[in-house]
């Protein structure tokens, strides 16, 4: 097994919670982790029929079981569970005694908070960070990495990316907007989620995608939340404090994984993304999810948000510490100009005091400081 950051999180939480729960996108690598952490426990897996039906036939006698604790692996496929583990847990509430895998589901979320508030703390495992897939990322092509994506059954088993991501699409992502919402027209899905690739690091319009796949704004806001639910595609929203009163307050869409955004564009060979128009915003996105894992594997909630006016001027991502704010621009060349670096200074000229740490993460492998800012190699562990 690949060790992941995630570990010590995991481990130190289940010191003070009785519940953990894990949860991430399918094929993330949630059951492996799971078992590996909590090895002495016994494995239970939900995705089994003859044990599904055990416990929806009867909960209190399946979960009589498992007293001393065990890990349920895809809780979402027998959420009656969780009302009656809410008992156990408080006629004894002894630290990391059971652990709840699954796929985030509509709902799920809402019925692990209700049923057992106080009593679990909730992680997100996401497909691997850089720096858990390759030991010295500073040595490949980026092109190569946000191609390939970090899905850990394509690097454990190399498969071939373009085959595995086709597969997982229609495995896993349709099966899941099928357990969630009557979809007619796999078709018409499938068409928005492509749309909804080459929209990687745009601001969010619903009605526009509704019309680019002919489906209602409605329909499109319900398919954005299935794949936000799914951890396949994220918003980041517009930070608001007020340097200027005229600001954009439109989220960004990003992708998880760029492999999978890589695959929706059709981009079968990683020297057709190095002139792809989307390689941009792909590198935004990759960078961004990078900060996201970093932030999720410390048991950390997301935090981070963009910040544009109305004229136009951005900053990819704000970060808030304290009262003041780290800005991070994402330059996919590897080459920086002076050009590069004006939106981030003024930027800082309207914070003033309040930012600190501004930062350039950029498609190339030095790391300096520039007009003060810190340039920083796409290759580096960046923590917030």
């Amino acid at each position: 097994m690949i060790p992941r950051n995630v570990e010590e999180t995991l481990k130190d939480i289940a010191k003070g919670y009785p519940v953990i729960a894990i949860t991430g996108p399918r094929q993330s690598g949630k059951t492996t982790l799971s078992r590996y952490v909590f090895e002495s426990k016994p494995y239970v897996s939900l995705e089994n029929p003859d044990t599904r039906e055990l416990a929806e036939e009867d909960p209190r006698g399946f979960l009589n079981r498992y007293l001393q604790g065990a890990v349920f692996d895809e809780i979402q496929r027998c959420p009656l569970l969780l009302s009656y583990l809410q008992e156990i847990v408080d006629e004894n509430p002894l630290p990391g005694r059971f652990v709840l895998t699954g796929s985030q589901q509509f709902g799920l979320m809402s019925r692990i908070t209700q049923s057992l508030a106080g009593r679990v703390a909730m992680i997100v495992l996401l497909p691997f960070s850089l720096h858990e897939c390759y030991s010295r990322p500073e040595g490949l092509s980026l092109d190569d990495v946000m191609f390939t994506g970090l899905y850990p059954p394509v690097h454990d088993r190399n498969l071939n990316p373009g085959i595995w991501y086709g597969s997982y699409t229609q495995t896993y992502i349709e099966r899941d907007v099928r357990q969630m919402v009557n979809v007619r027209d796999l078709t018409t899905f499938q068409r928005f989620l492509r749309v909804c690739a080459g929209r990687v690091g745009q601001l969010l319009n619903l009605s526009d995608l509704a019309s680019d796949c002919g489906i209602s704004h409605n329909t499109a806001k319900a398919w954005i939340s299935i794949l936000e639910a799914s951890y396949i595609l994220f918003l980041v929203q517009p930070h608001h404090r007020n340097f200027n009163k005229r600001l954009i307050k439109t989220p960004k869409l990003y992708f998880y994984d760029t492999g999978l955004a890589a695959w929706l564009l059709s981009i079968q060979d990683p020297r057709q993304l190095n002139t792809h128009s989307m390689r941009g915003a792909l590198f935004e996105s990759f960078i961004i999810s990078e900060i996201l894992k970093s932030r999720y594997n410390k048991g950390l909630p997301g935090n981070i948000y963009f910040w544009r006016d109305r004229s136009g001027n951005e900053i990819d991502l704000i970060y808030e510490q304290g009262e003041k704010l780290r800005p991070i621009e994402m330059k996919s060349g590897m080459t920086l100009t002076s050009d590069s670096f004006k939106g981030l200074m003024k930027w800082v000229d309207l914070a003033g005091s309040a930012a600190i740490g501004q930062t350039i993460i950029y498609g190339g492998n030095e790391s300096m400081k520039n007009r003060g800012i810190n340039v920083v190699p796409w290759h580096s562990s960046i923590c917030l």
